[in-house]
């Protein structure tokens, strides 16, 4: 696929930034006398009109003693992980492939829960016009589609439809993929000025509703319900702060768990005071279109969250060789994980 930035550049600016900054050495990554004194304040990036899901578990006191200090939000996954890496802020999310990207370039971070996924209710969507000449994968071959940031969740998705309909990597590059605000793929698609588009969410919601769309496929109709991407700390912080570590991982898997058995209209009720108290100037109308979780086992992490997207990984370049997910995560901070190995 033509991509307009090196995405593995990327991965190396970071791990230069690591080695200037001492990767992590300010007062906030913990006693560096060795004292058992640990943080309890995690700077973060946030979602505007959303409540992620530290947000929630601080909220529903699962994080115990432990505080968020919200630094502004997110513009990708990619640039999440990457602050969390560089010591910007204390921990990042991102989809999995970009978090194996930022390890293989040697950025010394870890994952260690699921925070992300797709199943039957909330996935992303790939939508053409509804009278699109477009029909199958191959006839995607010289043809643009929108994504909201590259080397991350849709790019991945789209290699590996294309790569499983039959089409070469030769082929697969000649699939352009143009970067495009969320919020502006719908007009794109229905003006012409990409082919396909991708979206999910209220976005995807909105879109349908609109009509004049056609889904040509989407990522739950690819691999069914999977986790898409991970929480990430760095090994500097998870040394120093292993209590921590653990209160943050659980924390967030038991507000997983929360969302997922928790009647929906509660849940929406729970996100609305959540925006309406932290005073951020947000809209809440959103929150309607809120359906699941989409994070299957508790955010438990697996090899195949990893191993799924192994071809799309080793014809990027990213990895040389066979993939070795036990090298990008860990679950024992997870003590939901740890319950249902008991």
């Amino acid at each position: 696929m033509k991509l307009h930035q090196s995405l593995l550049s990327v991965a190396a600016a970071v791990v230069l930034a690591l080695t200037v900054s001492g990767c992590g050495g300010n007062a906030q990554a913990g006693d560096p006398a060795g004292s058992q004194t640990e943080v309890k304040e995690l700077r973060y990036q946030g979602s505007a009109n959303n409540v992620v899901l530290p947000e929630l578990a601080a909220d529903l006191g699962y994080l115990g003693d432990i505080k968020l200090n919200w630094v502004g939000n997110t513009i990708s996954g990619p640039q999440d992980i990457q602050s969390a890496a560089t010591n910007q802020t204390d921990f990042g999310g991102a989809f999995a492939g970009a978090v194996v990207k930022l390890i293989e370039a040697g950025a010394p971070v870890t994952a260690v829960v699921n925070y992300y996924g797709e199943d039957a209710k909330t996935f992303n969507g790939f939508y053409v016009k509804a009278d699109s000449p477009i029909k199958t994968a191959r006839d995607l071959i010289g043809k643009k589609i929108a994504v909201n940031t590259l080397g991350a969740h849709s790019e991945a998705v789209i290699n590996t439809y294309l790569s499983k309909n039959g089409l070469s990597q030769d082929e697969i590059k000649q699939v352009q993929l143009v970067v495009l605000a969320p919020n502006d793929t719908e007009e794109a698609v229905r003006r012409g000025q990409v082919d396909v588009g991708t979206l999910g969410g209220v976005l995807q919601d909105h879109a349908v509703a609109a009509g004049g769309l056609r889904s040509l496929f989407n990522d739950y109709e690819l691999f069914g319900t999977f986790a898409g991407g991970q929480y990430v700390l760095r090994n500097d912080f998870i040394e120093k702060n292993p209590n921590t570590a653990r209160t943050f991982a659980t924390g967030v898997a038991k507000a997983i768990k929360w969302e997922t058995e928790t009647p929906r209209e509660e849940v929406i009720a729970r996100f609305k005071k959540i925006i309406d108290a932290r005073g951020r100037n947000e809209s809440t109308t959103n929150l309607q279109y809120w359906k699941s979780p989409g994070v299957p086992d508790n955010g438990v992490v697996k090899d195949e969250d990893f191993s799924r997207w192994s071809e799309w990984l080793k014809s990027s370049g990213i990895v040389k060789g066979d993939l070795t997910p036990s090298k990008y995560y860990t679950n024992k901070f997870n003590d939901l994980a740890a319950a249902k190995k008991g």
